[in-house]
């Protein structure tokens, strides 16, 4: 039932769902107190609404969003709370005392200040919302950005000035309970008294030197560094929020480029999820900006996926544009007839030439070229289970997709069946659980789903964990936790030493990476990997959501893997371990194969799980996995030789293509100059 009710209201948590109840039952309450009239009952109840309204606020409660949307906004909410004190002064037979007359001037002289307060604040951020943000560019030694206002001005203001009118408030119900206007006029004074000082604070920051430069001369000075920089290939992304994974996962690759790269993003909210990187990055927000921006040195653009905003670069035939995607699947995606759009497409291995030929979307074969992938090198070999070891399973759906088709995942349709076999196998195994980010965000089903299988794995935990023929080394489990939070403390001094900026300007002028303590952060992940890994027995069930630790981290844990038909099987092959994939729309073993290259290697599931016997009997005895020698096959076909190395692949794709472009652009030049010659003679 609450459960229900949390998805209903569009709340996360049992807390959040109790804070809005209270707030909407908290307003009729204050309104009955005014009529009654109850100074005691008026002030709990108003009381209950400050804090449940500031605790919504505070979790970023998606109702908060939706009330606004219906005229209830923040605004609206607080002048509410200040009417009804007026009512409850006229009911209290006060209407012509000094304090109402106080109240109702103060209330009135309050939103007079909010005008001036809201259009300062607006300003401000307008004015130093920078036309690119960046990343690692050094503008600082190249243009003045002054320093941003002091947080505590600028973040939720609103807020923070609405909630002024409580000294007002209190004040005000004090006077009416003790029949004194003191308090009241009290109150008054310090609510207008700190509002005008509010707006006072904000006013040295819309003039004069704390004011950015224009953006004219903001994208000149990157026009400037792009001239000095000289970059020579670019990674290219435009998407969501969540979508921020696919370029993350490309960072590493860019690092390691023999030329010099450049990431370019077209959404701010992507460079503020941004994974640390060594790499220059640029965020362009304004199509026109971009097109107008010094990329005259790049001669090669990977695209991490085929969205709309590409042709603003796409449209430039000095470089030639690559699409490299996000993920090597037999999904339709990994197909898709926009890829003909770019100069090459880049594939991990025959596979992914073979779809492009299949589904015939255009891409032509000479225009693939296979260089394997290079996100792949952290997976490691499997050697088989440890000796004294539990068999570890990892559980990796993928999520509804957009389209909502049920056959996308194995959550909504076999989740359940998978996770209640596996927790009942005996000889017993552990249980991983790594759904994807974007699980539930389409269909409600799937995100139930989710739930239940989050359930059934968190109370099998708890059984387990009370089990006494399971023993936990309490020692060495205690040592790790102690080495994880020193080491999660240590994270945190070096990330908030990176640079917390109070905005976007001050983060774009400070971004330099500092290398030494990047490298660190890299050596410290690492090392918090191991100790979390240590810091839980072995045999316990787990659910991992969350960037950490990392899909990867888990396969390196695990001796198999249930996935679905997604780029998470065709990674997992790198590993060499068995796996299992749910055939979730029926179409049968050998359909199911000849549709999904990634599956010719794969322990087949139906819905019921019933066939997850066979993963396992390889799991406890590789020397009789009938499948082994077909993994290897199929990894090669999937991800390409082992030698070269897949970075090694990649740098010479880039090479081969910058040499295509610069012979293109040689041979304009050449066309060029004998046009203009003939037209002199």
């Amino acid at each position: 039932m609450i459960s229900t009710a949390i998805r209903v209201a569009r709340v996360g948590s049992a807390a959040e769902l109790a804070a809005a109840v209270l707030m909407l039952a908290g307003f009729p309450a204050i309104m009955v107190a005014a009529l009654i009239p109850s100074v005691p009952a008026f002030a709990a109840a108003t009381a209950v609404t400050y804090l449940a309204d500031h605790y919504l606020h505070r979790q970023g409660s998606y109702l908060i969003n939706r009330l606004s949307k219906v005229r209830a906004g923040l605004s609206i909410r607080f002048l509410i709370r200040q009417l009804l004190l007026i009512l409850l002064l006229a009911r209290l037979d006060l209407s012509n005392n000094l304090i109402f007359y106080g109240a109702t001037a103060c209330f009135i002289a309050f939103y007079g200040l909010q005008a001036p307060h809201g259009a300062l604040v607006t300003l401000i951020r307008n004015r130093r919302r920078l036309p690119v943000a960046t990343r690692n560019v050094d503008l600082a030694s190249r243009i003045r950005i002054p320093d941003a206002p002091p947080l505590g001005l600028l973040n939720r203001s609103a807020e923070k000035m609405l909630h002024l009118d409580l000294a007002a408030v209190v004040g005000i119900l004090v006077a009416a309970q003790l029949d004194s206007a003191t308090p009241g006029f009290i109150g008054i004074g310090v609510t207008l008294g700190l509002g005008s000082l509010y707006v006072l604070a904000l006013t040295p920051y819309v003039r004069g030197k704390k004011v950015p430069p224009n953006a004219d001369k903001v994208l000149a000075k990157v026009d400037e560094w792009l001239r000095d920089y000289k970059p020579e290939t670019v990674l290219y992304f435009s998407g969501s929020k969540d979508s921020t994974y696919q370029v993350n996962m490309w960072l590493e690759t860019m690092e390691q480029l023999d030329t010099r790269p450049l990431i370019i993003l077209r959404e701010r909210v992507i460079l503020q999820n941004l994974a640390p990187t060594t790499v220059p990055v640029i965020c362009v927000p304004g199509g026109v900006h971009l097109m107008n921006m010094d990329l005259s040195s790049v001669r090669v653009a990977l695209y991490a996926a085929n969205v709309g905003k590409n042709i603003h670069l796409l449209r430039v035939p000095t470089m030639k544009h690559v699409f490299i995607g996000h993920g090597d699947s037999d999904k339709l995606a990994s197909v898709n007839p926009f890829s003909k759009a770019y100069d090459e497409v880049w594939v991990a291995g025959r596979a992914g030439r073979d779809r492009y030929a299949i589904a015939d979307v255009g891409v032509r074969d000479e225009d693939i070229v296979e260089v394997g992938r290079p996100q792949l090198a952290p997976i490691q070999d499997w050697q088989g289970v440890p000796d004294g070891r539990m068999p570890t399973v990892l559980y990796a759906p993928t999520w509804e997709g957009w389209d909502g088709d049920p056959g996308n995942t194995s959550l909504m349709l076999a989740g359940e069946n998978i996770v209640k076999t596996l927790l009942k196998a005996d000889p017993p195994v552990r249980v991983l659980y790594k759904p994807h980010p974007f699980t539930g965000t389409v269909l409600a089903k799937a995100g139930a789903a989710h739930e239940k299988v989050t359930a059934l794995i968190e109370k099998a935990a708890a059984e387990r964990a009370a089990d006494p023929r399971l023993q936990a080394d309490t020692a060495a489990v205690a040592a790790a936790k102690a080495e994880l939070a020193r080491i999660e403390a240590r994270l945190t001094a070096l990330v908030g030493s990176g640079g917390e900026k109070g905005d976007e300007a001050e983060a774009t002028r400070d971004g330099v990476v500092d290398v030494a303590r990047y490298e660190e952060i890299a050596r410290l992940r690492g090392e918090w990997n191991d100790a979390y890994w240590r810091s839980f027995p072995m045999w316990e069930h787990r659910v991992i959501t969350g960037s950490e630790p990392r899909l990867y981290d888990c396969f390196n844990v695990s001796d198999a893997m249930v996935s679905d038909i997604s780029s998470v099987v065709s990674d997992f092959i790198a590993s060499g371990k068995p796996y299992a994939v749910t055939d979730s729309a029926g179409l049968g073993v050998e359909e199911f194969k000849r549709q999904n290259t990634a599956v010719r290697a794969a322990t087949i599931l139906s819905n019921k799980a019933a066939e997850l016997g066979a993963l396992l009997d390889a799991v406890r005895d590789p020397a009789g996995d009938p499948l082994a020698e077909d993994r290897v096959e199929l990894r090669q076909y999937l991800l390409g030789p082992d030698e070269p190395t897949s970075i090694e692949q990649f740098n010479t794709a880039v090479a081969n293509l910058a040499i295509k472009a610069e012979a293109r652009n040689v041979g304009q030049e050449s066309r060029a100059a004998a046009s203009a010659a003939e037209t002199v003679a």
